[in-house]
Protein backbone atom coordinates (compact mmCIF):
# COMPACT_ATOMS: atom_id res chain seq x y z
CA UNK A 1 0.00 0.00 0.00
CA UNK A 2 1.39 3.34 -1.13
CA UNK A 3 1.70 6.27 1.12
CA UNK A 4 -0.98 9.28 0.13
CA UNK A 5 1.47 11.80 0.71
CA UNK A 6 3.56 10.20 -2.27
CA UNK A 7 0.65 11.50 -4.53
CA UNK A 8 0.43 15.14 -3.08
CA UNK A 9 1.61 17.81 -5.43
CA UNK A 10 4.47 20.53 -3.58
CA UNK A 11 2.77 23.34 -5.41
CA UNK A 12 -0.89 22.66 -3.86
CA UNK A 13 0.63 22.08 -0.33
CA UNK A 14 2.56 24.66 -0.26
CA UNK A 15 0.15 27.05 -2.20
CA UNK A 16 -2.90 25.67 0.50
CA UNK A 17 -0.09 26.27 3.36
CA UNK A 18 0.80 29.96 2.60
CA UNK A 19 -3.03 31.06 1.86
CA UNK A 20 -3.88 34.09 3.84
CA UNK A 21 -6.82 32.28 5.55
CA UNK A 22 -4.66 29.14 6.55
CA UNK A 23 -1.45 31.16 7.40
CA UNK A 24 0.81 27.58 8.37
CA UNK A 25 3.45 27.99 5.94
CA UNK A 26 4.45 31.36 6.95
CA UNK A 27 3.51 30.11 10.89
CA UNK A 28 5.76 27.29 10.56
CA UNK A 29 8.71 29.20 9.14
CA UNK A 30 8.98 31.51 11.66
CA UNK A 31 8.45 28.98 14.53
CA UNK A 32 11.24 26.71 12.71
CA UNK A 33 13.51 29.69 13.51
CA UNK A 34 13.16 29.41 16.82
CA UNK A 35 13.49 25.53 16.83
CA UNK A 36 16.66 25.45 15.06
CA UNK A 37 17.61 28.26 17.63
CA UNK A 38 16.90 26.65 20.36
CA UNK A 39 19.62 24.73 20.87
CA UNK A 40 23.24 24.15 20.94
CA UNK A 41 23.44 21.18 18.27
CA UNK A 42 25.48 19.76 15.03
CA UNK A 43 23.42 18.00 13.85
CA UNK A 44 19.70 18.34 12.89
CA UNK A 45 16.95 15.93 11.39
CA UNK A 46 13.68 17.45 10.48
CA UNK A 47 10.96 14.33 9.21
CA UNK A 48 8.45 15.17 6.83
CA UNK A 49 10.73 18.02 5.39
CA UNK A 50 8.59 18.53 2.15
CA UNK A 51 9.28 21.77 0.20
CA UNK A 52 12.24 22.69 3.12
CA UNK A 53 10.75 25.64 4.50
CA UNK A 54 13.09 26.97 7.42
CA UNK A 55 15.87 25.65 5.87
CA UNK A 56 16.95 29.18 5.33
CA UNK A 57 17.56 29.35 9.30
CA UNK A 58 20.18 27.00 9.46
CA UNK A 59 23.34 28.43 10.46
CA UNK A 60 26.34 26.52 7.96
CA UNK A 61 28.59 27.65 10.88
CA UNK A 62 27.03 25.86 14.24
CA UNK A 63 25.10 22.98 12.65
CA UNK A 64 27.26 20.83 10.58
CA UNK A 65 24.38 18.12 9.44
CA UNK A 66 20.50 18.60 8.76
CA UNK A 67 19.14 15.16 7.73
CA UNK A 68 16.04 16.25 5.87
CA UNK A 69 13.28 13.02 5.69
CA UNK A 70 10.20 12.59 3.77
CA UNK A 71 8.06 10.19 1.90
CA UNK A 72 7.90 11.80 -1.53
CA UNK A 73 10.77 11.88 -3.22
CA UNK A 74 9.84 15.14 -5.72
CA UNK A 75 9.61 17.16 -2.60
CA UNK A 76 13.32 15.94 -1.45
CA UNK A 77 14.27 17.12 -5.12
CA UNK A 78 12.57 20.87 -4.58
CA UNK A 79 14.98 20.79 -1.07
CA UNK A 80 17.95 20.30 -3.12
CA UNK A 81 17.36 22.56 -5.42
CA UNK A 82 16.15 25.57 -3.46
CA UNK A 83 18.69 24.85 -0.70
CA UNK A 84 22.18 24.63 -2.67
CA UNK A 85 23.92 26.65 -0.94
CA UNK A 86 23.66 23.84 2.42
CA UNK A 87 25.92 22.24 0.23
CA UNK A 88 26.98 18.48 2.02
CA UNK A 89 25.24 19.95 5.07
CA UNK A 90 22.19 19.21 3.77
CA UNK A 91 20.91 15.32 3.29
CA UNK A 92 17.78 14.23 1.73
CA UNK A 93 16.29 10.76 2.64
CA UNK A 94 13.41 9.44 1.23
CA UNK A 95 12.15 6.57 3.44
CA UNK A 96 8.28 6.11 4.77
CA UNK A 97 8.36 5.98 8.25
CA UNK A 98 5.51 3.78 8.70
CA UNK A 99 7.50 0.80 6.89
CA UNK A 100 9.05 -1.89 8.72
CA UNK A 101 13.02 -2.84 8.49
CA UNK A 102 13.29 1.43 8.64
CA UNK A 103 16.85 3.03 9.26
CA UNK A 104 17.53 6.47 10.02
CA UNK A 105 20.95 8.03 11.21
CA UNK A 106 21.22 9.90 14.68
CA UNK A 107 20.42 13.07 15.28
CA UNK A 108 20.91 15.63 18.33
CA UNK A 109 17.72 17.62 17.91
CA UNK A 110 14.84 15.80 15.90
CA UNK A 111 12.46 17.84 14.75
CA UNK A 112 8.35 16.64 13.89
CA UNK A 113 6.31 19.52 12.87
CA UNK A 114 2.67 18.31 11.62
CA UNK A 115 3.84 15.06 10.86
CA UNK A 116 2.80 12.85 13.73
CA UNK A 117 -0.50 13.43 13.14
CA UNK A 118 0.19 10.94 10.09
CA UNK A 119 2.16 8.74 11.49
CA UNK A 120 0.56 7.79 14.82
CA UNK A 121 2.09 7.95 18.35
CA UNK A 122 3.22 4.35 18.38
CA UNK A 123 5.65 4.98 15.06
CA UNK A 124 6.63 8.76 16.03
CA UNK A 125 8.18 6.38 19.70
CA UNK A 126 9.74 4.14 16.99
CA UNK A 127 11.09 6.86 15.37
CA UNK A 128 12.84 8.72 18.07
CA UNK A 129 14.05 5.37 19.25
CA UNK A 130 16.10 4.76 16.32
CA UNK A 131 17.50 8.77 15.85
CA UNK A 132 18.19 8.58 19.34
CA UNK A 133 17.91 12.38 19.80
CA UNK A 134 19.06 14.71 23.12
CA UNK A 135 15.89 16.87 22.03
CA UNK A 136 12.83 16.48 20.38
CA UNK A 137 10.83 19.35 19.20
CA UNK A 138 7.32 18.71 17.95
CA UNK A 139 4.54 21.11 16.59
CA UNK A 140 1.12 19.76 16.25
CA UNK A 141 -2.06 21.13 14.88
CA UNK A 142 -5.12 21.33 17.18
CA UNK A 143 -8.43 21.97 15.56
CA UNK A 144 -11.35 22.93 16.66
CA UNK A 145 -13.50 22.54 13.78
CA UNK A 146 -14.72 19.49 11.58
CA UNK A 147 -12.10 19.18 9.26
CA UNK A 148 -7.97 19.24 9.91
CA UNK A 149 -7.50 20.67 6.46
CA UNK A 150 -8.89 24.35 6.16
CA UNK A 151 -11.19 25.02 3.45
CA UNK A 152 -9.47 26.44 0.26
CA UNK A 153 -9.24 25.88 -3.68
CA UNK A 154 -7.07 22.97 -2.84
CA UNK A 155 -8.98 21.28 -0.23
CA UNK A 156 -9.85 18.37 -2.12
CA UNK A 157 -5.78 17.75 -3.03
CA UNK A 158 -5.77 16.41 0.63
CA UNK A 159 -8.86 13.64 0.58
CA UNK A 160 -6.40 10.76 0.25
CA UNK A 161 -4.71 11.94 3.97
CA UNK A 162 -7.89 11.26 5.97
CA UNK A 163 -6.88 7.48 5.71
CA UNK A 164 -3.66 8.39 7.10
CA UNK A 165 -4.73 11.00 9.60
CA UNK A 166 -4.82 10.57 13.50
CA UNK A 167 -6.14 13.46 15.78
CA UNK A 168 -3.12 14.94 17.84
CA UNK A 169 -4.37 14.83 22.00
CA UNK A 170 -1.24 16.92 23.76
CA UNK A 171 -1.31 15.07 27.11
CA UNK A 172 -1.13 12.18 25.36
CA UNK A 173 1.69 12.94 23.18
CA UNK A 174 3.63 13.63 26.19
CA UNK A 175 2.38 10.44 28.04
CA UNK A 176 4.09 8.81 25.07
CA UNK A 177 7.16 10.75 25.24
CA UNK A 178 7.35 9.63 28.87
CA UNK A 179 7.23 6.39 28.21
CA UNK A 180 10.41 6.60 26.05
CA UNK A 181 12.38 8.60 28.65
CA UNK A 182 11.80 12.14 27.32
CA UNK A 183 10.59 14.99 29.57
CA UNK A 184 8.98 18.33 28.30
CA UNK A 185 10.46 20.91 28.91
CA UNK A 186 8.96 23.89 26.63
CA UNK A 187 5.42 24.36 25.12
CA UNK A 188 4.34 27.19 23.33
CA UNK A 189 1.36 28.15 21.51
CA UNK A 190 0.44 29.72 18.10
CA UNK A 191 -3.07 30.74 17.10
CA UNK A 192 -4.02 30.17 13.39
CA UNK A 193 -7.21 31.56 11.29
CA UNK A 194 -10.02 29.05 11.31
CA UNK A 195 -10.24 28.22 14.96
CA UNK A 196 -6.84 26.36 14.73
CA UNK A 197 -3.73 26.87 16.58
CA UNK A 198 -0.27 24.98 16.62
CA UNK A 199 0.98 23.91 19.45
CA UNK A 200 4.95 23.56 19.70
CA UNK A 201 6.31 21.04 22.65
CA UNK A 202 9.87 20.56 23.27
CA UNK A 203 11.18 17.26 24.91
CA UNK A 204 15.06 16.49 26.76
CA UNK A 205 16.27 13.22 27.99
Amino acid sequence: MSNPWQEIKLDDYENHMSLERVYQLQMLNEMMREQFLAYDVASIMILGIAGGNGLEHIDKERIRKVYGVDVNQSFLSACKKRYEELGDVFEAICADLLEDGLQLPEAVLLVANLLIEYIGYECFQKVVGLVKPRYVSCIIQINTGDSFVSDSPYLHAFDCLEEVHHQMEEDRLVNCMSEIGYRKTEHFEQELPNGKKFVRIDYSR
